[in-house]
């Protein structure tokens, strides 16, 4: 096969997609998608650290991934820039590079028009939107360091196709935070890419999660019967997606907004 160069190359489907030997950082990693998509990277072969703000929930799911791979945890308070560099300056402190970082945590808050409250506002932004920003920027020399020609260091961000299409559910401040994520992504990825650090995003479909539970107890039915691809998100698809964005397979994508929702964002 030709690069377009005239140089010939031969591709190794297995080595393309493997993450052996990287390091990868993964916020709200000891529940639902950021579980998964642990769980994903580990089964590529990297080491992986999860950290959320529940420091004996992240080490009991540290322990229980690390069937996988080798897994750690560490605390992290990601609502402000002061926790941001506080556990960027932890992970600093034990790696010397990192070569994945999955901005996953999250907050999510719905209620009336009439009676949504300011801190509805606050607090998912501040989480989703100030967080990814904070923390990618403490974490830069680490992801600098780790960056290699033709396989740059990768920023995974963790949008939502409510970013992307207008949502059916009074989630005001979620839906524009994730829309903000997904744009950041594209502003960072500029910003970032000479650099030597891809960012991309992936815009999530739904999912069963804890954050879930309702929404698909109330609408799982019509949201399978809209999805052109007729089901609800599976671990698998998030994993998949995440590992895939992570791997040498996507080192030429950079600012992407992928959606993984099975089409639900086009209808």
């Amino acid at each position: 096969m030709s690069d377009g160069s005239g140089t010939n190359m031969s591709i190794d489907p297995v080595s393309q997609f493997s993450l052996s030997g990287k390091v990868a950082l993964v916020t709200g990693g000891s529940r639902g998608v950021g579980r998964m998509i642990a769980e994903g990277l580990l089964a590529a072969g990297a080491r992986v650290v999860i950290a959320s703000r529940d420091l004996e929930a992240c080490r009991a799911a540290a322990v229980e991934l690390s069937t996988g791979g080798d897994c750690t945890a560490l605390a992290a308070e990601l609502s402000t820039a002061a926790g941001c560099a506080a556990l960027a300056a932890e992970l600093a402190g034990r790696e010397q590079r990192l070569h994945i970082l999955v901005n996953n945590s999250g907050a999510t808050w719905g209620e009336a028009l009439e009676s949504f409250p300011e801190h509805g506002f606050d607090k998912v932004l501040d989480l989703n939107v100030k967080g990814v920003f904070f923390l990618t920027r403490e974490l830069v020399p680490l992801l600098e360091a780790a960056a290699a020609p033709g396989d740059p260091a990768r920023v995974l961000n963790i949008g939502s196709m409510h970013g992307l299409a207008v949502p059916r559910l009074p989630n005001y401040s979620y839906s524009a935070a994730k829309a903000a994520v997904h744009h950041m992504t594209r502003v960072l990825a500029v910003e970032l890419g000479p650099r030597g650090i891809a960012v991309n995003a992936i815009a999530l479909g739904p999912v069963a999660t804890r954050m879930t539970r309702q929404l698909l107890e109330e609408h799982g039915r019509e949201i399978e019967r809209d999805c052109p691809l007729g089901r609800i998100g599976a671990p698998a698809d998030v994993a998949g997606a995440a590992v895939f964005l992570a791997s040498r397979a996507a080192a030429w994508i950079n600012g992407v907004v992928l959606p993984v929702d099975g089409g639900l964002s086009l209808v």
